[in-house]
């Protein structure tokens, strides 16, 4: 169960093909090994609104923030972070900040209801 939650400034639209990126993201989650792949669920939610230093909104960002169930070990985090932001670091070279955040959900109070 991981989640790929990709936050961008309305600044890189112009210059950063989202879906593309969002695809490739999720893409190596899939082929990563260590997910199964209908559990890989990734979406891209646009910022209209931020701040960032005393620049205000004239900076802009893409941060992902990758969420899974704990268990996986810190090597293997580590080598899907260095995966997700050379992704990133390719598509988005001209965005001023990239970013992304490995984050652990514990398991024991985790829920999920499938209809």
């Amino acid at each position: 169960m991981p989640n790929i939650v990709l936050e961008y400034t309305n600044s890189v639209e112009d210059r950063v093909n989202i879906q593309g990126l969002l695809k490739d993201l999720h893409q190596v989650a899939l082929d990563c090994g260590l997910f199964q792949a209908d559990d890989v669920k990734s979406r891209a939610l646009r910022c209209h609104q931020w701040l960032i230093g005393e620049y205000d909104d004239s900076e802009d960002f893409i941060h992902i923030t990758f969420e899974m169930l704990s268990g996986r070990s810190d090597e293997q985090k580590n080598k899907l972070s260095h995966q997700l932001i050379d992704v990133l670091t390719a598509q988005a070279g001209t965005v001023k900040s990239v970013s992304v955040n490995m984050r652990d959900m514990d398991r024991s109070t985790f829920k999920k209801v499938l209809n």
